[in-house]
């Protein structure tokens, strides 16, 4: 039982992590730490959270878990902020969408990565935000991969884990440039296309007529381009290095498929789609393992 879980940052996975955490029964208080004033009054109101805080050292102080789930451009900003309060006895994870940027910034605050700061990021969501967002379930039937270090406590690692699965969640542990490497091809890829895409069209003179005609596959296509602007600049800022080599990868590949259409290679054409078509059923066969 978790006395007093701190949530720094109560958004969607935040206050997710909230609302799964009370309804589980697995601590016996939830304090939230938000910037937004109205975020952190809706949390407080919704009975998302007990207390609420702007300040990060304030709110964390006295927790025996802290769950930072805010932007990864905000870690520096948040390990300081907890550099005052900071105790051995108290376990630290977060929920932030690259690893590599996460510890770095540890190791900027603290000269290391403390033994008893677990990185994580569970692999859920949707492109709605804030706490009004966050839903009992989200976890439920999720990934979440740990990321921890040689160095990381191997109980830290058990608690860590143990709430998430309490949670519904499946957990795995992954090297952090691995994760990194992974999650630049499977999400943060795919954001920026959507983004890209959306924000062609959009700019077209012809907008009304095009966005009035748009079938189902645009929108369920361009659907993540509604993720939050501000949290999608720090992930492709923070994982740069993967994610660039994959846009100029993916810009070859549009070179073929418009060389294949122009040149009316039905048959190489066709060979394409088959094995995209291929390769999405193995991608959803796996989800069903």
């Amino acid at each position: 039982m978790i006395e007093r879980l701190c949530i720094i940052g109560v958004g969607l996975i935040g206050g997710s992590v909230a609302r799964a955490a009370r309804a589980k029964g697995l601590c016996r208080e939830i304090v939230g730490v938000d910037a937004n004033a109205d975020n952190l009054r809706k949390a407080s109101v919704w009975g998302v959270i007990d207390a609420g805080f702007s300040d990060v050292a304030k709110g964390a102080a006295n927790a025996d878990v802290v769950m930072i789930a805010t932007p990864v451009g905000s870690f520096d900003a948040i390990f300081g902020a907890l550099k005052s309060v900071w105790s051995t006895r108290v376990v630290v994870t977060d929920a932030g969408s690259t690893k590599c940027s996460v510890i770095e910034s540890a190791e900027r605050v603290f000269g290391e990565v403390p033994g008893n700061f677990v990185p994580g990021h569970p692999i859920a969501g949707a492109e709605r935000s804030g706490v009004e967002a966050s839903t009992v379930d989200l976890f439920q039937g999720k990934r979440v991969i740990l990321t921890p270090l040689e160095t990381t406590s191997p109980s830290a690692i058990k608690r860590v884990e143990s709430l998430w699965r309490s949670m519904g969640a499946k957990v795995s542990q992954m090297e952090p440039a691995h994760h990194d490497e992974v999650l630049a091809a499977t999400s943060h890829l795919p954001h920026v296309l959507a983004f890209a895409l959306t924000n062609m069209l959009g700019k077209k003179d012809e907008q009304r007529e095009i966005f009035q005609f748009a079938a189902g596959g645009f929108r369920d296509f361009t659907r993540i381009a509604s993720s939050d602007p501000k949290m999608w600049l720090d992930i492709c800022l923070a994982n740069r290095r993967e994610i660039v080599p994959l846009i100029h990868q993916f810009r070859e590949e549009l070179s073929r498929v418009a060389g294949l259409i122009s040149r009316g290679a039905a048959d190489e054409l066709y060979a394409l789609f088959a094995d995209a078509r291929g390769a999405r059923q193995r991608f959803l066969d796996q989800l069903e393992k």
